[in-house]
């Protein structure tokens, strides 16, 4: 008897046939699989490289992170250093098609072993990450970290009571944007410089207004200096409640919302900071004709803020749709920190995962459904949603995949795992 094949390790390759298949029947609906393939190709998603070490940072590894983040799992392996984190992301990317760009948070900065205040980071302390990148011709993204140190040991820091403790922060806001500014011209590609804080409370809190004042003025004093486009963007990102944040949260969705209306910022929106049932997708066409530009962080929150790798779900998927038909307005980057499975095969599903859902998105028979949409045809436009399910997509992210170097199906999992036993095993 034949044992049946592994379905983890199937054909390294679909054959010709099935792709020229695939663009005929996609053609028939007047998509160009090509068409689709070269946007694909041509849309880059932002690594986060917290997902390499479990949100340790390299000012004080171990330490508690705090403003109601927690990263669940002891799987072997998490990256020490600059150096293993950067080797981790170069075998994610490996596996991921096309040029991406990396995300990284202030609290990775390499000092030399030195005390250096987060409030007088500059470019020379992420300059090993910035030649790294340039190396591989991928941009870069940065963001301030308003965690895990002392001075949020409350839950409070740019809407802090305490005046001197916002006037730390904001300095620490201020030197990250000249951060971003030097990724992003060493880059040559605009770096975007995102900013998010765990400020609230538990319990309800007494006055919501003050610390929404503060955070205004915090905000303002960050971004008065103005800085060429060319070389960084400022985005906002809220959230809908952390642990120890319950009840209020002073950055929540609608004041950013409003903040980067008024202050003419891009607005960043988390997949997992919303309550489950709200649809992030939804609120991509009504909130991008009033911003400069959307900055998508992709995760998938189950019941709370759980940070778990994003799947190639109907949620995902819709997602992209929406995020497609932003004319090139739309930023793309993941956020999760899901330590329960290997950390490299965590990149690079997350990533896969939006990518297919990005094709997905391409091949749809955009042309169609609006067409029985606007006469008025809800019977059509509902059949031909229903007809996506069994198109040959797959033939066509495989082509993808394959035309630059890549396998479509999960080949890459035998080395990541074997990456994991002789490299990742001896860390400890």
């Amino acid at each position: 008897m034949v044992p049946s094949p592994d379905p983890l390790h199937t054909s390294p390759r679909g054959t010709p046939a099935a792709y020229s298949l695939a663009r005929d029947r996609y053609a028939d609906w007047g998509v160009d699989t090509e068409e689709a393939i070269d946007r694909l190709g041509k849309t880059p998603i932002s690594l986060h490289c917290w997902q390499g070490d479990d949100v340790a940072g390299f000012e004080n590894p171990g330490a508690a992170l705090g403003g109601g983040l927690a990263v669940t799992g002891n799987h072997p392996g998490r990256a020490r250093n600059g150096d293993e984190l950067r080797a981790d992301l170069d075998a994610a990317l490996s596996h991921i098609p096309c040029r991406h760009r990396i995300n990284l948070h202030a609290m990775y900065a390499e000092t030399a072993g030195r005390k250096v205040e987060r409030t007088d980071f500059a470019p020379v302390h992420f300059q090993r990450w910035i030649d790294w990148a340039c190396e591989r011709k991928a941009g870069l993204d940065f963001n301030p970290t308003f965690f895990s140190h002392p001075l949020a040991a409350d839950g409070f820091t740019l809407s802090h009571r305490d005046v001197s403790i916002r006037r730390y922060w904001i300095e620490h806001g201020i030197a990250s944007r000249k951060i971003g500014a030097a990724m992003g011209a060493a880059a040559q590609s605009p770096c975007i410089t995102n900013f998010w804080i765990p400020d609230g409370y538990k319990d309800t809190p007494a006055d919501r207004w003050a610390p929404r004042q503060w955070l205004t003025e915090s905000l303002d004093a960050i971004f008065r200096e103005p800085i060429p486009e060319e070389m960084n963007l400022d985005a906002v990102e809220s959230k809908l409640f952390g642990i120890g944040s319950e009840s209020y949260v002073t950055g929540s969705h609608d004041f950013y919302l409003g903040y980067a209306i008024t202050r003419r910022k891009l607005l960043c929106l988390d997949t997992g900071h919303f309550h489950p049932t709200e649809s992030v997708a939804d609120k991509i066409s009504a909130i991008l004709p009033y911003v400069p530009a959307l900055l998508l962080h992709v995760s998938r929150g189950v019941r709370w803020d759980s940070d778990h790798v994003p799947a190639f779900s109907d949620d995902l998927q819709s997602l992209a749709r929406e995020a497609l038909r932003g004319a090139g307005r739309i930023h793309f980057g993941l956020d999760y920190f899901d330590a329960s499975i290997n950390r490299i095969a965590a990149w690079i599903m997350g990533a896969r995962n939006l990518l297919k859902a990005l094709l997905a998105a391409l091949l749809e028979p955009a042309a169609l459904l609006r067409q029985a949409e606007l006469s008025g045809d809800y019977t059509k436009r509902f059949a031909l949603r229903e007809q996506q399910h069994t198109m040959p997509f797959g033939a066509v992210w495989e082509e993808h995949c394959e035309r630059r170097g890549m396998d479509g199906q999960n080949l890459w999992l035998d080395e990541v795992l074997r990456r994991e036993k002789e490299i990742l095993a001896a860390r400890g």
